[in-house]
């Protein structure tokens, strides 16, 4: 890849180059030819330079003044938010997909599309929900009206940073500027290479970041997989013994298989989200045995529930019992028997702390690195009731969370690129797909969802 490259780059930045200058040529009108239809890579071209593009067909809606305004805004906040001021008769088949592609930047995008209003985001920087209720909230306003009041609603809660290539240039008026069409033609000299080395520079850190999650999390699964391992030692149980029967052996097997996929699958993590499946086995395992006993000593089989919520090496809870964490509200959680006695004599419960730079600390008090843990212990469907206003449960429900580790609970994202990144065509697809109109659904009326048009 590194020696093709440069062999590469010369032809394709020539191209580039070209396509710059021709693009100039066409959107510098002489004094009697009317503009050139503005196409999708126009568009994308100035987004890639300035976070805000009016159309020359639309330019009544946004003035230069009010274009200028919210470049400002987007660019002092520092974060990927693309607005578009397009006519009502541009083409609108796949335009988000079609946008995102050529413009090849991780973001949330919005279109004004005649009086009509909607965006899409991709999931790294914003959930689909999210933006669907933004899109909504700004339905039947007029043009700067309702580019401001959502993206000042969107600035509190996106996720990552201003692309890099909005530092190298900028247009007038929201428009495609001559000095930004010239700045296409430069960057193309160089921007094959600085593209590349961007790209690089982002996943290297992203790489960093994730290895020195799973180091903190190795410590803990490492604990809780040896833990495991002595439940099965203290076991009393062979199954050729006196009064084993075919349900109980398969307990036992199923037991001794998630302990042994356990270590294996720790033992291949690469990435934190390697963790889910791992304390996934474990849970799997403890349960096996809740089931081995109760066979053993004639008892009712017990229904699954999820393991302790203090500590899930203590086994498959027994009820819920009502708990409030310090500074919190008070919800219900899952506890084994032990901490229900001691929760019902007014003592506190055996908690699981892990080391933090602040000290040993509750491990939903101990930072976003644990998301993926508690996840296969408990499962996304669970985790947000459980850790509502606990330091774990608010970073997990922030954007930043979703940008660093992933859109859901306990999972990294997999392309691992943050908003603002050069992805090119690296990306979700569902994210942006659908088309206006006809062409997907209705365009605007409540932001519509990704993947089924608007």
């Amino acid at each position: 890849m590194r020696a093709a490259l440069p062999r590469a780059l010369p032809g394709l930045l020539s191209a580039l180059t070209l396509a710059a200058l021709a693009l100039l040529t066409a959107q510098t009108p002489t004094a009697h030819a009317a503009p050139a239809a503005t196409d999708v890579g126009t568009v994308a071209a100035a987004l890639r330079e300035t976070p805000v593009y009016v159309d020359p067909a639309a330019s009544a809606q946004l003035s230069t003044t009010e274009a200028d305004a919210l470049t400002k805004k987007i660019k002092d906040a520092d974060k990927p938010v693309f607005l578009a001021v397009l006519p009502a008769d541009f083409p609108t088949q796949n335009l988000f997909q079609n946008l995102r592609t050529s413009t090849g930047i991780t973001g949330l995008y919005a279109i004004r599309l005649g009086d009509q209003f909607d965006a899409k985001a991709d999931s790294a920087v914003m959930s689909g929900t999210a933006v669907k209720n933004l899109v909504t909230s700004v339905q039947n306003e007029d043009t700067n009206t309702q580019l401001n009041d959502f993206t000042d609603r969107a600035l509190t809660n996106i996720g990552g940073a201003a692309p890099a290539s909005w530092d190298s240039g900028s247009t007038e008026g929201g428009g495609v500027s001559t000095t930004a069409l010239i700045a296409v033609g430069a960057v193309a000299v160089a921007g094959g290479a600085g593209a590349y080395t961007l790209v690089r520079r982002n996943k290297r850190r992203r790489a960093e970041e994730q290895r020195a999650a799973l180091d903190k999390l190795r410590v803990v699964v490492d604990e809780d997989i040896t833990a495991f391992g002595e439940e099965l030692d203290r076991l009393d149980f062979h199954p050729a013994e006196a009064g084993a029967d075919d349900a109980m052996r398969a307990d036992y097997e199923r037991a001794l298989d998630a302990y042994e996929q356990a270590k294996s699958s720790m033992a291949a993590a690469q990435h934190p989200e390697d963790v889910r499946p791992v304390t996934q086995a474990l849970e799997d395992g403890r349960f096996s045995l809740a089931q081995l006993a109760a066979r053993r000593e004639g008892r009712p089989v017990p229904e699954r529930r999820a393991p302790c919520f203090f500590d899930p090496r203590h086994g498959p809870s027994v009820a819920d019992a009502t708990w409030t964490p310090s500074g919190g509200a008070t919800r219900q959680v899952p506890v084994c028997a032990a901490d229900r006695a001691r929760l019902a004599d007014g003592a506190d419960p055996a908690i699981r702390e892990v080391d933090t730079e602040y000290g040993r600390r509750p491990y939903w008090d101990a930072g976003p690195a644990y998301g993926p843990w508690a996840g296969g212990y408990f499962g996304g469907g669970l985790l947000p009731g459980l850790l509502v206003g606990t330091v774990l449960g608010s970073m997990m429900a922030s954007p930043s969370y979703a940008a660093d580790y992933g859109s859901g609970y306990g999972d990294f994202g997999s392309a691992g690129y943050d908003g603002g990144d050069v992805s090119g065509a690296d990306f979700d697809s569902g994210d942006f797909s659908g088309g206006f109109g006809g062409g997907g659904g209705d365009f605007g009326g409540g932001g519509g969802d990704f993947g089924g048009g608007f």
